[in-house]
């Protein structure tokens, strides 16, 4: 595809994408410049210097003078800066419009509320298991701008609600939103608007795989569209799902076809199940072969502080899922580990709270419920927790991290699971979610 080198970019927010596209494009012979509300942006020493910049406000006079504006995820194109700009027809796109346009070779797209991070690093490295020269990124590690260095003949990304609002025609080779739950509802205003944007990811696509325990997930595309669905239950041909042997074996499959236990994967709980299936399927889509897929699952220990597995101490698991910052996230933690132990007749000790970000924490009642042997609050918003799930479960507080996990280990026993799952921000006790797992690998790495 030709790139037209014509009038200013601009890009709006600097930041690790925001430099990404910045380099692109002025590598690509673009006039660029970079206008951001910050005194000093983080990155702004990363730019070549001949790119024009304006920090400390957003420059509306540099704005309205683009012929494009490149918008950085983190921010909302209801600003009044940009609005303005949309106002007199200049396109505000994301560096993902601006990858779309400089290649030609196939994209693997995939967003969802959760496990999103996981399924992309998995599939990434199927691909390069299978010999694929693979670039993996997006919302997760390396910008996509900045994985064109790599000149890879297949592009792996993740892709957030935030930059697909401003992608549009992805075209990619294969797309699956994995998950649709209550997430972002302050910036996209209701859970229409979050749909509305996710599955922005399904145009001009050419395979799609759906969950099909989620209605919200499948897309409305043409009917020609080759379509594959995974799920946590009995597959029809050609579909992905779980067969049950009569003594509790649960095989991944395909159709009738069994393709491995559950057992022999690395990553435990019917959640990274259902994330597996989805990597068979998005494999598939793009020709892996089943073999090296499926000896890939054998060996993913799976991502930091995402529903990592910690170590076992007397025979209880403790799982770091720090990442699990929303409602939704730590569903498929407690869900996934509960019935995984439920045969066994493990039950869940589970560590929540912090700032709770105004959700509706009655959706944990049932799953409480169900797995929970006692519940630990940590953090500011641990009342408004213990008021909506009150009844649930055991409740206790901590006033530390530390002493939720010295908790935890005196009211478990052999086959229970020890799940740090918060379902909430984590600002009011930590600089962010990386620092409240290390901490709690750290106290559970005491434990004796």
């Amino acid at each position: 595809m030709l790139i037209q080198r014509g009038g200013l970019k601009v890009v709006a927010g600097l930041g690790i994408s925001g430099v990404a596209a910045v380099n692109f494009l002025h590598d690509q012979g673009y006039r660029v410049a970079v206008t951001d509300s910050r005194a000093t942006p983080p990155g702004h020493d990363q730019i070549p210097a001949e790119v024009q910049t304006s920090f400390g406000k957003f420059d509306q006079n540099l704005l309205l003078s683009a012929e494009e504006i490149i918008i950085s995820p983190g921010l909302d194109p209801k600003l009044p800066e940009i609005q303005a700009a949309l106002d007199q027809g200049i396109p505000v796109v994301s560096e993902i419009q601006i990858l779309r346009r400089a290649t030609d070779k196939p994209i693997v797209a995939i967003t969802g509320s959760n496990a999103k991070s996981t399924v992309t690093t998995l599939i990434g490295l199927m691909a390069a298991n299978a010999g694929k020269k693979v670039a993996v990124g997006g919302n997760l590690g390396r910008p996509a701008l900045d994985l064109t260095k790599d000149d890879p003949e297949l592009y792996i990304l993740e892709l957030s609600s935030f930059q697909l609002e401003t992608t549009s025609n992805l075209q990619a080779e294969v797309a699956v939103v994995l998950n649709m739950s209550e997430d972002h509802l302050d910036r996209h205003g209701d859970m229409m608007g979050y749909h509305t944007a996710k599955h922005r990811i399904f145009q001009g696509v050419k395979k799609v795989v759906f969950n099909r325990d989620d209605s919200l997930t499948r897309p409305l595309v043409p009917d020609a569209t080759p379509m594959q669905s995974f799920g946590l239950n009995a597959p029809d041909i050609n579909q992905y799902g779980i067969l049950k042997d009569t003594d509790g074996t649960i095989w991944l499959a395909r159709g009738r076809e069994r393709l491995l236990k559950s057992s022999d994967m690395y990553i435990q709980g019917t959640h990274n199940v259902a994330n597996a299936l989805a990597c068979l399927a998005l494999g598939e889509a793009i020709g892996l072969p089943m073999d090296i897929m499926l000896d890939t699952l054998k060996t993913f220990k799976g991502l930091e502080h995402r529903c990592e597995f910690v170590k076992e101490v007397n025979g209880v698991r403790y799982y770091n899922d720090s990442k699990g910052t929303n409602i939704g996230a730590t569903l498929a933690a407690l869900d996934g580990l509960g019935m995984a132990i439920e045969a066994q007749g493990g039950k869940v000790a589970i560590i929540l709270g912090g700032q709770g970000k105004g959700q509706d924490f009655t959706a944990l009642r049932d799953s409480l419920s169900k797995y929970a042997k006692i519940a630990v609050l940590i953090g500011v918003d641990r009342p408004i927790i213990e008021e909506a799930i009150a009844g649930t479960t055991e409740l206790v507080h901590a006033e530390s991290l530390q002493e939720a996990v010295e908790i935890c280990q005196k009211c478990t026993q052999a086959h229970d699971v020890v799940l740090l799952s918060p379902a909430c921000a984590s600002f009011d006790m930590f600089s962010g979610y990386p620092e409240r797992g290390r901490k709690f690998v750290a106290y559970v790495n005491e434990l004796n």
